[in-house]
Order: structure tokens, then sequence, then C-alpha cells
């Protein structure tokens, strides 16, 4: 898989699972998705959705997918797979899939994604995605689990540590910039160095607390399951 974000989330397994697999839960924590909204199905089906992700404004690109998940393995982890695909003349995805793995870890869980997708518009598509897309693509998935785990752990709900990511990148930014405007030149760049790379705070969502490969010893190979579903 071409992207790979693992966190590890001090909570019981069966609310993760909810707030991952509940359509209505699952987009108050990732950026990725604006909406998710379920198809009707028959219970012996995978479970059929569209989404609706907006850019900015009133842009937005909108696709189809299709995911199931297991939830009762023989040694205690449970799988999500998702297949998608978007025609929208917007998105920058043409299709993809991926699988959410929980692993029992202690007194928490090990949560992790692989995924990859082809690009859409042939090589520029591709060459904006190596060089654009891919990467923030792989942040904005972090950032959401580091966000979820929030959630999770500390109770915070999804719209406060947004509100409170915000708060502080403001911070941020406008104390390098009276730096800059006020400042000698050695003590702004100390000032903009440390607005940089200083930790967030705690209540803060950061993607950088999240692992992006498997630890050593480890790998991330697809789920069987996700070889069972049909490209939407």
């Amino acid at each position: 898989m071409g992207l790979y974000i693992e966190t590890r989330i001090r909570t019981g397994i069966d609310l993760l699972w909810e707030r991952t697999r509940d359509p209505r839960l699952h987009v108050c924590w990732d950026l990725r998705f604006t909406e998710i909204r379920p198809l009707p199905r028959l219970l012996s089906e995978p479970e059929r959705f569209t989404y609706r992700t907006r850019l900015v404004g009133p842009l937005e690109v909108s696709g189809t997918g299709v995911s199931a998940g297991e939830r009762d393995r023989p040694d205690g982890t449970r799988t999500s797979a998702l297949r998608f695909a978007s025609d929208h003349p917007l998105s920058p995805i043409a299709e993809g899939r991926g699988f959410w793995r929980y692993i029992p870890d202690g007194d928490g869980v090990r949560f992790l994604t692989g995924y990859d997708y082809r690009p859409h518009r042939g090589r520029i598509g591709r060459a904006a995605d190596r060089l654009l897309f891919r990467p923030l693509m792989g942040w904005a998935t972090a950032w959401s689990f580091d966000r979820l785990r929030l959630w999770c752990e500390r109770g915070l709900a999804p719209e406060a540590a947004l509100r409170r990511a915000a708060a502080e990148a403001a911070l941020r930014g406008a104390a390098a910039l009276a730096a800059l405007l006020a400042a000698p030149p050695l003590a702004a760049v100390a000032v903009c160095a440390a607005a940089a790379l200083l930790p967030p705070l705690p209540s803060t969502p950061a993607a950088r607390r999240c692992l992006r490969r498997p630890p050593r010893g480890r790998t991330a190979a697809p789920p069987p399951l996700l070889e069972r579903l049909d490209t939407p």
C-alpha cells in the first residue's frame, strides 16, 4: 500500500470501531470527508455509500465506495476494507482501495491504515499527485487519526479540536510575523524556528504524532477481505 498511518489509542476497541465504522461519526473526525451517505443494500451484501468532500468554498468532489468489516476475528483483531472511485471532474483520485486494522494492545488499540489510489489525468495527474496531493493526503490522514485519538482518550469533541488547532496555528503565525517585522534578524529567525518546530499542545491534533511507515519487523499487507470487494 502506498500510504501508511498508525497511531495507538487508549480506548476500548468497541468505541473505536463505532467511531470509525459509523458514517455519521466517521465524518466528524476525518478531514478527507464532508459527508458519507449509506446506500440501500441487502444484509448479505457489502456496505455501499456515496461520499462528498468540500475543497474550497462551494467547490466539492463526490464519489462512491464499498466497504466491509470483520469484527470477530480469531486473533482478537478487527479489519475494515474499502474500495472507492470518483468520476467527478475536480477529483484528483480516479479509484483507490485501503484498509483499517484494529489491534488490541494492552490498555489500548493500535489503529492503522494502508491505502493507495490511481490519480486522474494521466502523466500530469501523476506528477501533481507525487509532488502535492499524496503528501497532503498522508498529512490529512495522520492529523485526522490524532484528532480521533483525542476524541476517544480525552473526550475532546472533533469540532473543538479543530478550533484549537486553528487557534494555535494562528498564534504561531502571528508570533513569527511580529518577529519578522520588529525583532533583530537573529531573534526573528529563532522565533520563526520555534513557531515551526515546537511540539503542539497536548490537546491540539498533530500529524507528527502518528507513524508513517510500519514499525521494523511488521508488515502492512492488505487483508484478504479487500480482494473480495468489487470496485464501485
